[in-house]
C-alpha cells in the first residue's frame, strides 16, 4: 500500500523558514519522481518542485528558484522541502505527489502552511 505523509507545516512569519517531509512507502522510491505541489486558499493546485533521476535532477517553479530546494534521502525514503524567506502567498497547502516507475500517480493528504504577521 502506497503511503505518503506530509509533516513540517505551520505557522510563520514573513522572511521566515519552514521545512517540510514527506515520507513515502509501499514502492521504489529512489526510481519515483516526487513532487511538492500547493494549494492556495480558493486556488488551482500548482507545481513547486520536483526531484527526479534518484535526486540527480530537480525542478522548480519560476517563481520559487533560490528560495525553496527540494532534496531527498533514498535511504530514509523521505524527500524534504527546504522554503526560505517565504512570503504571504506561500500560505497554502502543501501535497506530496509520487509518480512511480510504473507511471502510477500518488498523493499525501497535505500539509498546511500560513504565512502571518
Amino acid at each position: 500500500q502506497v503511503q505518503l505523509v506530509e509533516s513540517g507545516g505551520g505557522l510563520v512569519q514573513p522572511g521566515g523558514s519552514l521545512r517540510l517531509s514527506c515520507a513515502a512507502s509501499g514502492f521504489t522510491f529512489s526510481r519515483a519522481a516526487i513532487s511538492w505541489y500547493r494549494q492556495a486558499p480558493g486556488q488551482e493546485r500548482d507545481f513547486v518542485a520536483s526531484s527526479f533521476n534518484a535526486g540527480r535532477s530537480t525542478n522548480y517553479a519560476d517563481s520559487l528558484k533560490g528560495r525553496f530546494t527540494i532534496s531527498r534521502d533514498n535511504v530514509l525514503n523521505t524527500v524534504y522541502l527546504q522554503m526560505n524567506s517565504l512570503k504571504f502567498d506561500g500560505t497554502a497547502v502543501y501535497y506530496c505527489n509520487a509518480q512511480t516507475e510504473h507511471d502510477y500517480d500518488y498523493w499525501g493528504q497535505g500539509t498546511q502552511v500560513i504565512v502571518y504577521s
